[in-house]
């Protein structure tokens, strides 16, 4: 069966590189599908956030990274997905997923797997990340080289672009 995970990953962190390895080794095939909400400020924009998971995920067979486009569900059904996998980390993200977890399987019959983020992880948020990164901080423990070098150069550039 196909998976799919959804998210922002904005940026990339070693926690969903652990779900999406989790799902992967479950399903055996899985969809990343990077979200995009014109409400949000991302550090990256959707394709930014693309490449930076290819590059993260390496030629790991049966993952594909793609722009999530539409309704979750939908997009799923049209991918061949059965099975949306969620990482949580704490009460609050389980309390945030299940409704939702809920409300896709009443109307379209897709099953949520909700995977327990590992100890070592389950602090680690994108927001988190962010934050310390847009104050000098050094995140380079949580995300891949690559894309906390991405990071250094986006905060640099916006930075400047204030001066």
């Amino acid at each position: 069966m196909r998976a799919i995970c959804p998210g922002s990953f904005d940026p990339v962190t070693y926690g969903h590189l652990d779900i999406i390895d989790r799902a992967h080794a479950m399903f055996g095939e899985v969809l990343v599908a990077v979200g995009r909400n014109s409400a949000k400020n991302y550090l990256f924009d959707a394709q930014e956030r693309v490449a930076l998971l290819k590059d993260a995920l390496g030629a790991r067979d049966g993952i594909e990274v793609v722009v999530l486009e539409g309704l979750l569900v939908d997009f799923s059904r049209a991918h061949g997905c059965g099975v949306i996998v969620k990482g949580v980390r704490f009460a609050g993200d389980f309390e945030f997923e299940l409704p939702m977890a809920q409300m896709n399987s009443r109307l379209t019959g897709i099953e949520t797997v909700l995977l327990p983020a590992t100890t070592r992880w389950g602090a680690v948020s994108s927001t988190i990340v962010r934050e310390v990164a847009s104050y000098g901080g050094d995140v380079s423990e949580f995300v891949p080289a690559s894309v906390n070098t991405a990071i250094r150069d986006r905060v640099a550039q916006r930075k400047e672009a204030k001066s």
